[in-house]
Formats: C-alpha cells, sequence, structure tokens
C-alpha cells in the first residue's frame, strides 16, 4: 500500500488507534473492491466506485499519519 513505510505502518498500528481503525476499514474495502471486480460480489458500477472514493479517502488519511509520524521519529 505505502512503499517503504512498512515500519512507520507497523508502529502505527500498534501505538494509534486511529490508525489502526482506518487501516483496517481500508483492508475491508480494498476485499470489497478486489471481489466486486472479480466478480464474486454483485454491486452497481455506481456504488463500486464510491467504494473507490471511500478507500482512497482513507489512504489518504493514513499517507497524512505516516507523513507525522516519520517526521516525529527521524
Amino acid at each position: 500500500m505505502f512503499d517503504n513505510q512498512q515500519d512507520a505502518i507497523d508502529a502505527l498500528i500498534l501505538e494509534s488507534e486511529q490508525f489502526r481503525r482506518l487501516y483496517d476499514k481500508h483492508a475491508a474495502l480494498k476485499t470489497q473492491v478486489l471481489q466486486a471486480n472479480e466478480g464474486d460480489l454483485a454491486m452497481e458500477e455506481l456504488d463500486l466506485e464510491q467504494l473507490k472514493k471511500q478507500k482512497l479517502q482513507l489512504k489518504d488519511e493514513m499517507a497524512v499519519l505516516i507523513q507525522n509520524y516519520n517526521a516525529a521519529h527521524v
């Protein structure tokens, strides 16, 4: 998901309830999107696009937290 950020991700999963919540929700949406794309989950195209937007928003929120973590742990 985030290249070369695994150490920060692992630390944030342990230290931050907010990050862990975002990470888990992102993983769940990623699974739903993959299932819909593979035809394993019936979904309207508009609904699928909405899931993709939610997933991207969560990723953006996690990116901010990772950036803040990295800045504080230089």
